[in-house]
């Protein structure tokens, strides 16, 4: 937890840092720092349910081949 924490600190303060230095305003420092953490946390959620669906189809996909005899892997009979 102690890790999270440390990480979203320094994740508040780069966006608030960069985003000061490119505008001078103190208030849309303040406004990214709070919306570009959250939209990203909200993106995160997307991209590992995503990446969880495909490495689950990936996993299935590889115990299916494995489950072929050993003959038949990818092979495409002729008649």
């Amino acid at each position: 937890m102690i890790k999270t924490l440390t990480f979203a600190s320094m994740h508040f303060s780069i966006a608030f840092g960069v985003t000061y230095l490119l505008t001078g305003d103190i208030v849309v420092g303040g406004l990214v720092a709070i919306v570009e953490p959250a939209v990203n946390t909200v993106a995160f959620f997307f991209h590992e349910k995503i990446w969880n669906r495909v490495t689950a189809r990936r996993q299935q996909a590889a115990e299916q081949q494995a489950s072929r005899p050993s003959g038949m892997n990818g092979a495409v009979l002729a008649s």
